[in-house]
């Protein structure tokens, strides 16, 4: 068998001991996701095939898979260039069938990597590999002396043949995979990732004071000061290395000593001497230099993924917030000079007016504001109000209130102050303007506005994720990585919920599993020429809509009201019949017998079970006919601002206000109290009790009660606490006080670029915890 069909095999192991599976989960998953399917169909509809491996398994297994696929096909080319050699020995061969990671590989084919002529070669073309080889075998020779023996044209005096054979051993260590391997692990364990500030640098870099003489462990550094520091070095005000036993004596320092261990200088004698001070050389030009790009590279990667991961669960939160559901909906999006942008929606999403307000300066047309905002209430029957949480959102929230006070019906619409992270952008999108061409692009905001109020996850598709502004740092990671994350995240969410394939847009629909941007374009516009679907099975009249296709995204799609009950569930079309034969042995009516459970629970699931079908499958059909097209996401509830605060003066240690989470991260959470900024959470004050990690305590969307512990007016900071005993101010010992990133980095998120009439702000929330590197981060909205 060949090194190449050998490490495929061992793929799903290696992949099993990551993900917490056994082997042929992985191989059976691998062997599904080959053959076209999606992440959320075998999540959802093989769980009997992998063993019941879920979403977050199957995105981590892919993503190893392809990994482990680059480092097969990388193991491939270089057997291909060794082989082409004549060097390829059965030692070798080993060494590189046995590789698991890519710098592994790399290191073993360093001596056979084609290169351009080095000093080494040069060395060795002057015939002075002996004398290298006579220093490395006789210790007690003066190397000198030998030197002197090599003397010729190209090789005038002792010196330059000494640094030739210095070349040439210093080449040989740089190109020891052992050596290598046990430097680079020793680094890992005991390195420290040190920052300076470039002379001169200081008050252009003056929002990296942290970082101006920083030191910390490569192995615990947090990813957000990390990436901190890349964006000082980026930006030329940092310096930013690797170091280990910085303060050691000459030969002393433990990385040079590992070198020249490798040339056994125990001894004492002439030849051992010099070897151990070109060990010195060597790990100083050499070696540290590329080992340090390793390390440096590997942080990145590592710091990257936090963040990615970061951006990642708060964009889960966010798409899976709750709906308020299909009502009447008034979208404000508020502005001062440019005026308040008025848009009504039905229950459906449909556009029915807009208007434009300006109870604001300069105009301060608070009455006939009021009046066309009643006209509106009245003329749509409007059930909600979303007001967009912008430049004047408080003002405008108060507007509605004074309005609200003043109607007279016995019923009148709920305000709702939601995030306008990514509205801008969608309002300005070729999306944007295929759906409303003649209307303005400031008045499409409001429209977005509405709808996320209506259903977030509908209507936050319909934008690009990384413009959802919910990340950390996530300007300075990748961005295929990133975009390839959320994505996942993205189409994770709308399969977990289902989609309507009658009234969903075709954004939506392209995140369905196994249809994507054509098929979802071809969708709408056979529902557009022929009318709504009346069953799943309709959609193989779709053209390119095949059978591949409809069995990856039919049970993800709803049917309300159609020829057949189950479709509007998430039971699949392959499994109708187990369904009914459950039905059949309830002794009920199909229609009947969904939404009432007392009859199934006296079913016992393993009666159901058949050669295509087990017992996972048949007991989601049975918790899908107690519920059918159960939605997973939570019962919608809002937070109450408290009247009267409305700016960060009106704020004062002490006071208990409630909130909204719009963002977490690693060192805390950021919760909008309705003063135009967030405040700070930070994670020692999230809960009392010790909390590593923000998330498991809260997530985006929440609606969270908070205490405020610090204002900084002059700076916009503001400190909360969530902590039951949080009154006693901000002294806090437990907080740390370096856990931060370059001030002035980026506001709170929900403003992610222009809008009618505002200033740009700058990029999403990139900071860290609460000390000075916040203070100019969490700016005006």
């Amino acid at each position: 068998m060949s090194i190449d069909a050998v490490a495929e095999r061992r793929i799903p192991i290696l992949i099993a001991q990551e993900i917490q599976a056994r082997p042929e989960q992985v191989a059976a998953a691998v062997k599904l996701l080959d053959e076209g399917a999606t992440v959320p169909f075998v999540a959802r509809y093989r769980k009997e095939v992998t063993g019941g491996l879920d979403d977050t398994q199957l995105r981590a297994l892919a993503d190893r898979l392809g990994y482990l696929r680059e480092l097969n096909d990388r193991r491939g080319v270089i057997l291909a260039s060794i082989t082409e050699q004549g060097k390829l020995t059965p030692d070798l061969e080993k060494a590189i069938a046995g590789a698991e990671t890519k710098s592994a590989l790399e290191d073993i084919y360093l001596p056979y990597k084609p290169k351009r002529r080095t000093r080494a070669m040069i060395a060795r073309e002057n015939g002075l590999e002996p004398l290298a080889q006579a220093i490395l075998a006789d210790r007690q020779a003066d190397p000198e002396t030998l030197a002197a023996g090599y003397l010729s044209e190209n090789v005038p005096d002792v010196k330059s043949a000494l640094d030739g054979a210095r070349d040439i051993i210093g080449e040989n260590l740089s190109e020891n995979a052992d050596l290598l391997g046990r430097l680079r692990e020793f680094l890992m364990r005991e390195a420290q990732v040190t920052s300076k500030v470039i002379d001169g640098q200081e008050a252009a870099g003056a929002k990296y004071s942290d970082y101006f003489d920083q030191s910390e462990a490569w192995a615990t550094i947090p990813s957000h000061r990390a990436l901190a520091m890349f964006r000082g070095r980026n930006e030329g005000i940092l310096q930013v290395d690797i170091v280990v036993d910085a303060d050691a004596a000459p030969g002393q320092n433990r990385a040079e000593q590992m070198v020249a261990a490798t040339l056994q200088t125990a001894g004492n004698g002439p030849g051992d001497q010099w070897l151990r001070k070109m060990a010195g050389f060597v790990w100083r030009v050499k070696l540290h230099i590329s080992l340090s790009i390793d390390l440096l590279t590997e942080l990145r990667r590592r710091a990257e993924e936090d963040a990615i991961n970061v951006f990642a669960r708060n964009l889960k939160d966010l798409l899976l917030a709750a709906p308020a559901g299909a009502k009447a909906t008034l979208g404000l999006d508020p502005g001062i000079r440019t005026g308040v942008k008025c848009a009504v929606v039905d229950a459906t999403g449909k556009l029915l007016e807009t208007a434009t307000i300006y109870p604001f300066q300069p105009k301060n047309d608070v009455r006939g504001a009021q009046a066309t905002l009643a006209e509106l209430i009245a003329r749509h029957k409007v059930d909600l109000i979303a007001i967009g949480n912008g430049t004047a959102s408080r003002e405008t929230e108060k507007l509605v209130g004074d309005l609200l006070g003043l109607m007279r019906s016995a019923k009148k619409p709920t305000k709702v102050v939601v995030s306008e992270a990514g509205a801008s952008v969608y309002s300005a999108s070729e999306l944007a303007a295929q759906e409303f061409p003649g209307l303005d692009v400031s008045l499409r905001g409001a429209v977005s506005i509405a709808r996320r109020l209506q259903d977030p996850l509908a209507e936050l598709v319909k934008i690009e994720p990384k413009s959802i502004g919910v990340g950390q740092y996530q300007h300075d990671v990748d961005q295929r990585r990133l975009g390839k994350s959320l994505d996942a995240v993205v189409e994770d969410a709308v399969n977990a919920v289902g989609v309507d394939v009658n009234t969903a847009s075709a954004p939506l629909l392209a995140r369905v599993a196994g249809i994507g941007p054509g098929l979802s374009d071809a969708i709408v516009a056979h529902r557009d020429i022929n009318g709504a679907f009346r069953s799943r099975k309709e959609l193989l009249k779709v053209a390119r809509l095949g059978p591949k296709a409809f069995e990856q995204c039919a049970g993800f799609l709803r049917i309300t009201d159609g020829a057949e009950p189950l479709d509007a569930s998430s039971v699949h079309p392959e499994a109708y019949d187990v369904a009914r034969k459950i039905v059949a042995a309830c002794g009920r009516d199909l229609r009947t017998l969904m939404g009432d459970p007392a009859p199934l629970k006296r079913l016992d699931a393993a009666d159901f079970v058949t050669d295509s079908f087990g017992l996972p499958t048949v007991r989601d059909i049975l918790s899908e006919l107690e519920k059918p097209g159960r939605d997973p996401r939570p019962e919608f509830k809002t937070a109450t601002f408290t009247d009267g605060v409305n700016e960060i003066t009106d704020l004062k240690p002490g006071m208990l206000l409630e909130g909204t989470v719009t963002n977490v991260a690693a060192f805390g959470a950021f919760v909008d109290i309705g003063v135009h900024q967030d405040g700070l959470v930070h994670v020692s004050q999230i809960a009392d009790r010790f909390v590593k990690d923000p998330h498991e305590v809260v997530k985006a969307g929440d609606v969270v009660k908070v205490r405020v512990t610090e204002v900084d007016v002059p700076r916009k900071r503001i400190g909360l606490s969530m902590k039951k005993d949080a009154g006693r101010g901000s002294d806090r010992g437990d907080r740390p006080q370096r856990d931060t990133g370059p001030r002035g980095g980026a506001p709170r998120s929900g403003n992610t670029g222009p809008r009618g009439g505002k200033s740009a702000p700058p990029r999403q929330n990139d900071m860290g915890g609460l000390g000075a590197a916040l203070l100019d981060a969490m700016r005006k909205k």
